[in-house]
């Protein structure tokens, strides 16, 4: 059995995993899983349908409690997390702004949140109007009022179409670089998300491989899972960077991500 663990020795993290399992009636979910996320750093999970991502990342913020193995989290650690969607009956006349303002103990005021995720112009919406691109954007700026130390996000681009995607993605690089968090984030989105991560976790109930995207889609892990057509899409875009990466696929620096498609 593969056992990987995923650290940054030079920073102080914001939560390491030891060996973590979580099973459901002897069936194994996720197994001996150890990691660490670090302020400003983005790491990405990625996986299969059934690859534990999901339950990897309740797992971290508390909902689940794991099977064996340790969780250790810093002390008074902030975390904001962004779910998939969200459904607002459309009979139910709540504002952008009404709703941000329902969301407790805020280090934000929401006129500062929405400059920060640019959705001003939203404010007087009513949710339930909203494109797709907008209501991850206004579920971002909700995960964002309490200035989380550690910023969890689950498919932030889940019904937002390509250009909108690499907003999205450049936004959450921005917002790393302005509040210094770290962020972990499950995505399928190969093509784009790539280039706006620092670590790719690849899970299949247990870590496959990690490290720098440029290693990852390299791997034969990665390539059992996902297939030789999924890598073409993502070398699209360049990671640009002044990293300096181990052998293993450990980076140290910090990231700049003026991500453009290649002619």
């Amino acid at each position: 059995m593969l056992h990987t663990k995923i650290m940054n020795q030079t920073e102080h993290p914001l939560i390491q995993t030891h060996d973590l399992r979580f099973s459901v009636n002897d069936q194994v979910i996720v197994d001996d899983v150890s990691l660490s996320l670090s302020a400003n750093k983005i790491v990405t999970l990625i996986g299969p349908n059934g690859a534990g991502k999901t339950t990897l990342v309740k797992l971290i913020l508390g909902l689940l409690k794991p099977t064996a193995g340790q969780i250790i989290r810093q002390s008074g650690l902030r975390i904001g997390y962004m779910p998939q969607k969200i459904q607002i009956d459309s009979s139910l006349p709540l504002s952008v702004d009404r709703f941000l303002k329902l969301a407790p103990k805020s280090s934000f005021t929401v006129t500062e949140i929405a400059e920060l995720t640019r959705i001003g112009h939203l404010l007087s919406q009513p949710i339930y109007r909203l494109s797709g691109g907008e209501t991850q954007r206004v579920l971002l700026a909700r995960a964002l009022l309490q200035k989380p130390e550690l910023l969890v996000l689950d498919e932030p681009v889940q019904g937002v179409d390509v250009v909108g995607q690499r907003e999205l993605y450049q936004l959450i690089c921005q917002i790393r670089d302005e509040l210094q968090c770290g962020v972990l984030m499950i995505s399928h989105d190969l093509h784009l998300v790539m280039a706006s991560t620092d670590t790719v976790v690849c899970l299949d109930k247990h870590v496959c491989c990690h490290g720098h995207p440029e290693t990852v889609t390299s791997n034969p892990a990665y390539l059992d899972l996902f297939g030789q057509h999924q890598t073409t899409g993502v070398v699209g875009y360049t990671h640009h960077h002044n990293h300096v990466h181990d052998e293993s696929g450990t980076d140290h620096g910090k990231c700049s991500h003026g991500d453009q498609p290649n002619a």
